[in-house]
């Protein structure tokens, strides 16, 4: 089921968007299975999570490492970055995409 965004969400959506980051094209809410990522690279198979408070929880921190697992296993990779990372310092945040975003295509290619 979809959400509404959170408000570092809409922050690094307002980023990702329109190809703004390296020509890659992210989609937002997007279901993949039965998860719905928060943002979608299929390109180089690239999930990106931001996450709440609510993760810090040691069930929901079990359920997000089952998560990742099933992801990792339908081929993704999976990024997770706080909601307090996004806020204060979202160029690092897109950094480390770039970096990620980068060495997948490069084992794609290769």
């Amino acid at each position: 089921m979809r959400r509404e965004q959170t408000l570092s969400e809409t922050i690094l959506w307002e980023l990702l968007r329109d190809r703004q980051l390296v020509e890659l094209k992210f989609r937002r809410q997007h279901p993949i299975g039965p998860y719905i990522a928060d943002f979608c690279c299929h390109e180089v198979r690239l999930i990106v999570e931001v996450d709440g408070g609510v993760h810090q929880d040691p069930s929901q921190a079990a359920h997000d490492v089952n998560r990742d697992a099933n992801l990792a296993a339908l081929g993704y990779t999976v990024l997770r970055f706080t909601n307090d990372q996004v806020f204060k310092d979202p160029y690092a945040v897109l950094c480390r995409i770039t970096e990620v975003a980068f060495d997948l295509a490069r084992l794609q290619h290769s």
